[in-house]
């Protein structure tokens, strides 16, 4: 049972996101990079009485890189970044304009290692509504909410098994309306389920 009351919540989510995990769930890469470089994404708790949700963006179509996926708002720690927190707050500010202010930091998940060679730290934050977003033109198509209890329940979880460059691997997969989450927004997901579980 979730906490309703926001103060509450903010010391359920701390105390929790403060225990080791006894292990890592998620997915299985079919190798992992020799050499990483730093990044950071904001998993930010939208706490509605009754209903918290997780915010998600949707990228562009057109882009380079990660078209059309799901993720958390985030990217590449910048040198002037002061840490994983200071990057996942400013790229959160840039790509839905979710000012820092708004956001009370209640832990971390453990670093996530995607297979094109970014070590990710996963910053949770609490966020108390209402609060305005706006998408980052040509890099959010989209900003929606995911409800938090969905994530939470490990049912909802596929994984799947594929091939690449003759090796195998296994990734996850959640699926809210037409939303399809997939990969490392997936398995960091799982990792927040591990972490909040009883």
């Amino acid at each position: 049972m979730l906490p309703l009351d926001p103060d509450h919540a903010r010391q359920w989510l701390s105390e929790r996101l403060a225990r080791p995990l006894a292990e890592l769930p998620g997915d299985i890469p079919h190798r992992q990079p020799s050499h990483t470089r730093p990044a950071a994404v904001l998993v930010p708790l939208l706490w509605h009485p009754g209903q918290p949700t997780i915010l998600l963006t949707r990228r562009e179509a057109g882009l380079r890189h990660h078209a059309g996926q799901i993720s958390f708002p985030g990217g590449k720690q910048e040198a002037d970044d002061a840490s994983a927190c200071a990057a996942a707050l400013r790229e959160a500010h840039e790509e839905i304009g979710l000012a820092p202010e708004r956001v009370t930091v209640v832990g971390e998940l453990p670093a996530y290692v995607t297979v094109t060679g970014f070590c990710v730290t996963p910053v949770v934050g609490l966020i108390l509504p209402p609060v305005r977003l706006t998408a980052q033109v040509g890099e959010v198509a989209e900003i929606f909410e995911l409800p938090l209890p969905l994530a939470l329940n490990p049912a909802n979880y596929i994984r799947h098994d594929y091939q690449q460059e003759g090796r195998r691997g296994q990734y996850l997969s959640l699926t809210h309306g037409d939303q399809f989450i997939w990969g490392a927004t997936a398995a960091m997901l799982r990792i927040l389920l591990a972490a909040l579980a009883e």
